[in-house]
């Protein structure tokens, strides 16, 4: 959850829409598209959902310290060299689960999420310091996104309303939030930021947002989190993210290869 603190075939991404909204998700729960959004309408995109952990299911128990993240069942599928160097990353995969939906979204891809990390490492989006992670560092982070996967990608501070027309304009938005927003109806925290969640939608009376940490069947996948009730939570900053060929990323149109970084 920690946040600062071969080639493959050319073809069209997936998910590009000419930069138009897309509707909701098949995936999206009842009501996503209900009100007005304060950018003239709903917009709710087609996004896949990926937890920080591999098993989303037992994102609960594991936050809740009832099971070690290391007896994850598939920690296998996340790249990692052993159980123990997956469960001391996957606390702190937020920002990658985040890039790893957009690529789905946008390339039809989603890399294993230690080597996205590694290449992130090699980026300076992680400044590792022995059992210490510093990261995700916003800046280095977009860079790297434009340079290695051709989205565009653009690190700056947002108003609530810049949010909403980042997601009307077909764009998604990595945004710093307090971990504790997958309770929204919670205390409010005593700080704001520290985590990233993928916001995907918005309507007039809530912020659509994927959370790489939020409980299955409640918080994870287009979780509706009311205006009032995000702002509690949200540190003002984030990553705004665009299809490929919109800006930054020199009109790449080609799926990138998956060769790390440095290989």
């Amino acid at each position: 959850m920690a946040e600062e603190q071969g080639g493959m075939p050319a073809g069209t991404p997936r998910g590009v829409r000419a930069g138009a909204p897309t509707g909701a998700s098949t995936g999206a729960p009842a009501g996503a598209q209900t009100g007005g959004a304060p950018t003239g309408g709903p917009v709710v995109h087609e996004v896949p959902y990926h937890a920080q952990w591999e098993s989303a299911e037992l994102v609960r128990v594991i936050i809740d310290g009832q099971v070690d993240a290391a007896e994850d069942p598939r920690w296998g599928q996340s790249g990692a060299a052993t159980p123990e160097e997956y469960a001391w990353w996957s606390w702190r995969l937020c920002g990658v689960a985040c890039l790893r939906m957009a690529l789905d979204h946008w390339w039809g891809l989603a890399p294993p999420a230690l080597t996205l990390a590694g290449e992130c490492v090699a980026a300076g989006a992680y400044v590792r310091d022995g059992e210490s992670l510093r990261g995700l560092i916003h800046t280095p982070f977009a860079d790297y996104v434009r340079r290695r996967w051709g989205l565009a990608a653009q690190a700056r501070e947002l108003a609530p309303a810049e949010l909403a027309a980042e997601v009307a304009g077909g764009r998604l938005v990595m945004v710093s939030v307090h971990p504790a927003i997958r309770e929204p109806a919670g205390p409010a925290p005593v700080r704001r930021g520290g985590h990233l969640v993928l916001v995907v939608g918005a309507t007039d009376t809530a912020v659509v947002i994927h959370n790489p940490s939020g409980f299955p069947g409640e918080s994870q996948s287009f979780a509706h989190v009311p205006w009032r009730s995000f702002e509690r939570f949200y540190a003002g900053r984030g990553i705004v993210l665009g299809p490929p060929g919109t800006g930054g990323a020199g009109g790449a149109r080609s799926v990138p290869d998956q060769q790390p970084v440095g290989s």
